[in-house]
Parts: C-alpha cells; sequence; structure tokens
C-alpha cells in the first residue's frame, strides 16, 4: 500500500528525522513540520493520510492543534495519531479525550513503529 502521505509534526529534530526516516523506507510519502504553524501551511494545500502529531511543542501544543483539526470540516477525517513522550498513566486517554485517534510514545520503537503506522492507515481507509 504504502505512498500514502504521512505529516509528521514534531519540534525535536532527531525524533522528526528519526521517524521520517523510518516512514520513507516503508514508502510513504513524508512531510516534516517543526510546529503548528508549519504543519497548517502544509494543510491548507495538502490532506496527508495521517497526521503523527507531538503533544509538547512550543507555540500551539497537540492537544490544542488536535482539537483544532478534528473541529474543521476539511481536516476532521484525518486520523491524527499522537507521537509523545508523554507517557505517564493516564496521558494516553487525555489524548484520546482531545481527540486522537491513536498513541505512540517515545523514543520510537523502530520495529514497531512502522507497523504500528501501517495499522493506523489500515484502520483509517475503513472508516473513510
Amino acid at each position: 500500500m504504502a505512498n500514502e502521505r504521512i505529516l509528521i509534526v514534531d519540534d525535536a529534530p532527531l525524533n522528526l528525522k528519526l521517524a521520517a526516516m523510518i516512514l520513507e523506507k516503508e514508502g510513504y510519502r513524508v512531510h516534516r513540520a517543526r510546529d503548528a504553524d508549519e504543519a497548517w501551511i502544509y494543510l491548507d494545500t495538502t490532506r496527508p493520510d495521517l497526521i503523527l502529531l507531538d503533544i509538547q511543542m512550543p507555540g500551539m501544543d497537540g492537544m490544542e492543534m488536535v482539537r483544532r483539526l478534528k473541529a474543521e470540516p476539511a481536516t476532521a477525517g484525518i486520523a491524527v495519531v499522537a507521537l509523545t513522550a508523554h507517557a505517564m498513566r493516564g496521558d494516553d486517554l487525555k489524548a484520546y479525550a482531545a481527540g486522537f485517534d491513536g498513541y505512540i510514545t517515545k523514543p520510537i520503537d523502530t520495529p514497531s513503529f512502522k507497523l504500528q503506522v501501517r495499522e493506523f492507515l489500515d484502520r483509517n481507509s475503513r472508516t473513510a
């Protein structure tokens, strides 16, 4: 299937690079954004199949961004997965309550990361 478009939004350059490298190797078309502002510029012209969104970023954080994405008809149907170091008990529930469709913790576990992304893409294509 690959060739799907994935937007990764993360203010940590190493996390952004690692996630993009793994997914590009799998054949996905990856766009990188360092913050919500860059992500919104991309979203003005393109609809990705999946957004991997860091929760803790300067400026607009991931929780606020996902709320806005899900409130906008043009972006509400895009699957948005938290990609976060927030791994305390209950953090995943807060993310789901804010509107995230999934939750992946950092540091990225390379072997399972690509499988998790594929699962989210498959799940979203069945519900679209």
